[in-house]
């Protein structure tokens, strides 16, 4: 979505309020939770839905 709509994660991370480190994390799919405060603005930002951005991946090893 950050492509789609042209924006860094610098830009992003400033106008979520959020640390460049921080959203680093939770882009490259490393963060454990996200607050739902975080994803309302990350999506008001992007202009999505949640369903746009995360995406379900199981601890299960098979």
């Amino acid at each position: 979505m950050m492509a789609r709509r042209k924006i860094s994660l610098g830009e992003l991370a400033e106008r979520v309020d959020i640390t460049p480190a921080n959203l680093s994390i939770l882009k490259n799919g490393k963060a454990k939770a996200i607050r739902f405060s975080t994803l309302e603005a990350i999506c008001e930002v992007l202009e999505c839905q949640p369903g746009d951005i995360l995406e379900y991946q199981s601890d299960k090893k098979e």
